[in-house]
């Protein structure tokens, strides 16, 4: 089976099952191992260079879990090819993006502020106990965005990269980064491979899906926020993301908001317009546009291959 193909049946998948359940999710299994590594290793007495290295050796041993992605190769033709199906399904997450992005409208469009803050609370790590409706669409169209990245189009840039051992290497990678990879007393030093890798990991993807968002949407306010407004967000692959999504989307996005009992001053980034309730479904109809593209590239690229 051609390259296209298996693609287009991973992400008939995701979108025909969604996610998979905790209960039978690889990624819940992967999540204990690396608590019990982290366990083992981290340890707050030692020295900060100390720290690094053990979280260097614990962050490697983590990701020997991803040469799994390598056995597609001593399979039969027909095996390995659902096996590379069934790889590519597990990575990447459209449609639950989509559906959670869907919680947070519905809620909305009842009027139910309370169910709307709980449900994008699902998707965010800041505090939503005192958004107002606004502040609810922002964050809701931002991690569209940011997570459109992260969720979709990276693992299908490093699955087309180097197969299944790619995309997993990558889901995982970004998984340790979400774990281990904050700047506080706990991770800063032990985090800082998870923290780098996965920076390092998603800088190319990062940019050519905001490239991709200002193929698709309003281009010269995209690349106009890019351009000026990426360098004053906190991520150095974020910012371009959400940058470039918010100007294709002409919308006003960031502001002030809560993490951990801490008021951060988050710069307002993209364009002009106040976000709407219709404007989360718009913004995962962005996904899927962006996706539908880099189908259609990938179909080109193989075809001459």
């Amino acid at each position: 089976m051609t390259l296209t193909l298996t693609l287009l049946c991973a992400v008939a998948l995701d979108y025909c099952l969604g996610e998979l359940s905790n209960q039978y999710h690889p990624l819940v299994g992967f999540g204990r191992w690396a608590s019990r590594l982290e366990t083992f290793f981290r340890r707050p007495q030692h020295t900060a260079q100390l720290q690094k290295a053990l979280g260097l050796l614990a962050w490697l041993c983590a990701l020997s879990a991803s040469l799994v992605g390598l056995l597609g190769l001593t399979m039969p033709p027909s095996a390995q090819t659902l096996f590379n199906i069934a790889t590519l399904y597990f990575c990447i997450g459209a449609r639950s993006l989509q559906q959670h992005a869907d919680a947070v409208y519905s809620a909305l469009t009842a009027d139910d502020l309370p169910l709307a803050r709980q449900q994008v609370g699902n998707i965010v790590s800041r505090q939503t106990a005192d958004m107002t409706m606004d502040d609810v669409r922002r964050a809701t169209v931002e991690s569209v965005l940011e997570n459109g990245a992260d969720a979709v189009f990276a693992p299908l840039f490093w699955f087309v990269m180097l197969g299944p051992f790619g995309a997993l290497l990558y889901r995982f990678a970004n998984t340790l980064d979400a774990m281990w990879g904050y700047k506080n007393q706990r991770y800063q030093h032990f985090g800082w491979a998870a923290a780098r890798f996965d920076d390092l990991l998603n800088w190319l993807p990062a940019r050519l899906t905001a490239l991709s968002y200002a193929a698709i949407g309003n281009s010269r306010q995209a690349v106009y926020a890019w351009q000026h407004q990426a360098h004053l967000l906190d991520s150095p692959n974020a910012g371009p993301v959400m940058t470039a999504g918010a100007g294709a989307m002409d919308l006003s996005l960031g502001g002030p908001a809560w993490y951990h009992g801490r008021l951060k001053q988050k710069p307002w980034f993209g364009g002009k317009q106040t976000p709407t309730d219709s404007d989360i479904r718009l913004a995962s109809g962005l996904i899927y546009k962006t996706l539908a593209l880099w189908l259609l590239l990938i179909a080109m690229g193989d075809s001459l291959a």
